[in-house]
């Protein structure tokens, strides 16, 4: 019997182990952790060889063997013929001799990050851990090291929670370019690295195209099943291919299989899902580079990077100024969201100084205001003001800038109408805030975080006027907590 027969044996063992059952009914069932509901706050990291010739962005292995592109014509004029430098020559360049995990982990809690979610195998199938089912991982080739184990342990010393994500599905089609001309693709000694190749589907959201073979889905099964047990990993993450019609099987199997895992680690877990993948209910639906205008009842999340341009390390970043991001976070929790926020390591395992900044940046204001972020839940109201947020993936760049009349709502320790709100404005107001939704509302105590001196406020049938103080307390934006009867 093959080492994949055996492990897909195992799983089915533990899938009838109980007590999720690999079917939708039974994965209804499941809770989404209380660390995630008020964690809020992780970070996305996408490091691999893509980041080597750091040109376009992560897809670069993909658009190299695509011909027209810029990123081929780069290639060509660069590195040469793809017959004598293919994306495989690029390995040995990722030498991570820089990479200290304890450092990054430290950087991400002086962020406020609570969880940590590094890329174990993007689309590419050049695995960033200890993978038994390859030969083209960072344990045996480039670094030698295990990037995903080094990361996990490090991670969790800082007492964050450590999740991975899996890009694995869209390998079945990702080097298809490299098909269609003379390529390293070709030869059968890189179809490790390289995979099927098969053609990829002009519509790549349409559920029935290009379904992925038995074979290849028994693969994904095994790996991603084995990247849970090597790393008891409390979050996956996965891209939107897993949502092809072909994978429903299989995904209900992980799921049942990574669920009764968790339960036996007495640890609470969660899965990542774009679009339809999961029915509602079953796992924590994301949306990539994007928001929702509305409060939804079931949690999510939103995946974005510091970048405008591309998720690993390019040489021409365009970055987003830190208080959209900030922003972005307030918007997303007031919504019952999280944001995860992804960052990009250069090939020696050093994080851009620019991205070290933000992420520095970002801490020194949750640590003012993380009190109207970490651990609350959404109010009956997100927000007011008058700026619009655009529901749907790629849509985080296409929002106006937040005014000083746009107030989100989060809210601990009571039902609607008592506990503690907290009301963040987006924009400093010069003279005096009014927040409208209070109006009518029996108010005990203002206070504004990160200031120490009593605030003057009043509240009448507008709504609560709070008079604000000469200096501001941080930058960006400015969260009061507010006392309700």
């Amino acid at each position: 019997m093959s080492r994949l027969d055996k492990t897909l044996r195992s799983i089915d063992a533990t899938v009838e182990s109980g007590p999720f059952a690999p079917s939708w009914d039974s994965l209804q069932e499941y809770e989404i952790p209380e660390w995630y509901l008020d964690a809020k706050f992780g970070i996305f990291i996408h490091w691999g060889v893509y980041c080597v010739p750091a040109f376009g962005n992560e897809w670069y292995p993909r658009q190299m063997y695509q011909r027209g592109t810029p990123h081929y014509e780069h290639h060509l004029d660069t590195y040469g013929p793809h017959t004598e430098f293919g994306y495989k020559d690029f390995i040995p360049m990722l030498t991570a001799e820089k990479f200290d995990a304890g450092e990054w982990a430290e950087l991400f809690a002086d962020a406020g990050a609570k969880f940590i979610v590094p890329v174990a195998e993007h689309h590419d199938g050049f695995a960033m851990y200890d993978c038994s089912f390859s030969d083209w991982t960072a344990t045996k080739m480039g670094p030698k090291r295990d990037i995903i184990g080094e990361l996990a342990t490090a991670v969790r010393n800082k007492r964050m929670v450590f999740g991975l994500s899996s890009h694995r599905a869209e390998h079945f089609w990702f080097f298809d370019g490299g098909r269609t001309f003379p390529s390293d693709v070709q030869d059968p000694a890189n179809d490790g690295l390289y995979g099927p190749a098969e053609p990829a589907a002009e519509d790549w959201h349409d559920s029935a195209a290009n379904p992925p073979t038995p074979d290849f889905l028994d693969d994904w099964l095994a790996r991603t099943c084995e990247l849970v047990d090597k790393y008891q990993p409390q979050l996956v993450w996965f891209d939107w291919w897993i949502g092809n019609a072909g994978f429903v099987s299989h995904l209900q199997r992980f799921a049942s299989y990574y669920y009764n895992r968790g339960a036996g680690w007495d640890k609470g877990v969660a899965i990542n899902y774009k679009y339809e993948a999961f029915p509602k209910g079953t796992a924590v639906f994301d949306v990539e580079r994007g928001q929702l205008s509305e409060i939804r009842p079931e949690f999510w999340q939103t995946d974005t990077s510091v970048s405008r341009n591309s998720w690993g390390y390019v040489t021409n970043h365009d970055y987003k100024p830190v208080s959209n991001i900030i922003h972005d976070l307030v918007d997303i929790v007031s919504k019952n969201g999280a944001l995860l926020l992804n960052i990009g390591p250069r090939a020696d395992g050093t994080i851009p100084e620019p991205e070290v900044e933000m992420l520095l940046e970002i801490g020194r204001w949750l640590k003012v205001n993380g009190e109207a972020i970490y651990g609350t839940r959404p109010w009956h109201i997100f927000g007011e003001g008058p700026t619009k947020v655009p529901t749907g993936a790629f849509t985080d760049t296409k929002r106006q800038a937040f005014t000083q009349e746009d107030i989100r709502f989060t809210t601990k320790g009571g039902p609607a109408s008592a506990g503690t709100l907290y009301a963040t404005v987006l924009a400093w107001p010069e003279d005096e805030l009014v927040i409208t939704a209070l109006a009518g509302q029996t108010i005990a105590g203002v206070a504004l975080l990160g200031h120490d001196g009593r605030l003057t406020w009043s509240s009448d049938a507008e709504g609560l006027h709070i008079r604000m103080p000469a200096q501001k307390p941080c930058d960006h934006a400015f969260a009061f907590r507010i006392t309700l009867e």
